[in-house]
């Protein structure tokens, strides 16, 4: 029997509710495996094999509950699997730092609780409860623009040899400093910020690669993207914007064969709409010249749950962090980073990086 994949979440928010209850959601209908899974095995692992053995967050309302109850804790808004049909677990909600991890349009939403703990202080606890629950993997879900408290966990990783998968777009896998202090101490990192299963960046990418590759001129291209819950609304304040527009705009430009002028191309979250909750809707336009200097054009819109599309990458870099972990490897595991991830240190074609991570996974 394989055994547990030991992971500690920080950010309690929609991203992981998603995610912990769509494995619920697949274990009460297993018909459904075929639904939404890119990987059903990496190596010996399911979806099934994690252990989802503390979580670290900021808000009063989750910090003391367990992770099941603080799943639904308000601004959270998953709720594909009713609250009283999760299963019960015993492993609880721990206080992080706050940092810059709460931006002013979100501070009416996510109260942060005043516990009066130093950083110092809560960086000696968090270490304890890392190592009595034996985790072998944290996994970063903090907001956008929150570049220090992301410092803070990939500290924390290095500290206690645990591996590191960032979700988010401040960079560490993808920061050669960073990245060679993973790889010095031998601990395996995937990042940075998450592509969608079928999400804005993902699409796009893939429809400037197909022009591209046949033979078409791309002059112009933009992306916008807006939605109702706090990722969006946090994504209003522009200061936390820089390293979100640099990942999602360097995704695309990587698949082309000749980059477009900054002034050529534009990629990023446009603005929060309450009414759409955990709707996210994606606007994209490509204007070419193709044979004879005849031009071109295409428009697209996509509608996706933008927590769906989160958890099912984040199921794939959980198992292949582990694996890295198991072969004794360390730093930017790239093939993961480069299939999964918008910013990796490394990039690739999505073909070629999903062909090297099934050889990395399985060799």
């Amino acid at each position: 029997m394989t055994e547990k994949i030991k992971v500690a979440l920080v950010g309690l928010g929609n991203c992981f509710s998603g995610l912990i209850q769509g494995i619920e959601y697949y274990h009460k209908n297993p018909s459904q495996e075929i639904i939404g899974i890119i990987h059903d095995k990496l190596k010996d692992y399911s979806i099934y094999d994690i252990d989802f053995v503390a979580g670290f967050d900021v808000g009063e309302n989750k910090i003391g509950k367990t992770i099941n109850e603080a799943i639904y804790e308000y601004p959270n808004m998953v709720n594909w699997i009713p609250k009283d049909q999760m299963p019960k677990t015993d492993a609880k909600v721990h206080e992080s730092p706050v940092l810059d991890g709460v931006g002013i349009w979100v501070e009416n939403r996510v109260k942060p609780i005043e516990s009066g703990k130093t950083n110092e202080q809560l960086q000696e606890e968090i270490k304890k409860i890392l190592k009595d629950t034996g985790t072998e993997i944290i996994v970063s879900y903090l907001p956008v623009g929150s570049e220090k408290v992301t410092q803070f966990w990939a500290q924390i990783c290095l500290d206690t040899n645990t591996a590191f998968v960032n979700c988010m777009p401040a960079f560490i896998a993808s920061d050669k400093e960073w990245a060679k202090k993973f790889t010095d101490k031998n601990i395996p990192i995937i990042g940075d910020d998450i592509k969608g299963q079928v999400g804005a960046t993902i699409v796009h990418r893939t429809l400037a690669r197909l022009c591209d590759e046949r033979g078409t001129k791309i002059e112009k291209t933009y992306q916008i993207n807006v939605g109702g819950n706090t990722d969006f609304l946090n994504m209003k304040e522009q200061e936390r914007l820089v390293s979100k527009r640099i990942s999602k705009t360097e995704s695309v430009q990587s698949q082309l064969s000749e980059r477009l002028d900054d002034e050529k191309i534009y990629v990023g979250p446009s603005d929060f709409i309450p009414f759409l909750g955990n709707t996210k809707l994606m606007f994209m336009r490509i204007e070419g010249r193709q044979w004879a200097n005849i031009p071109y054009n295409m428009e697209v819109r996509l509608e996706v749950d933008d927590k769906a599309n989160s958890a099912g990458i984040v199921i794939d870099a959980i198992r292949l962090a582990k694996i890295a972990l198991d072969k004794g490897l360390g730093g930017p595991i790239i093939p993961a980073s480069a299939y999964l991830m918008k910013h990796p240190i490394q990039q690739m074609t999505d073909p070629v990086a999903k062909t090297e991570l099934e050889k990395f996974a399985n060799e």
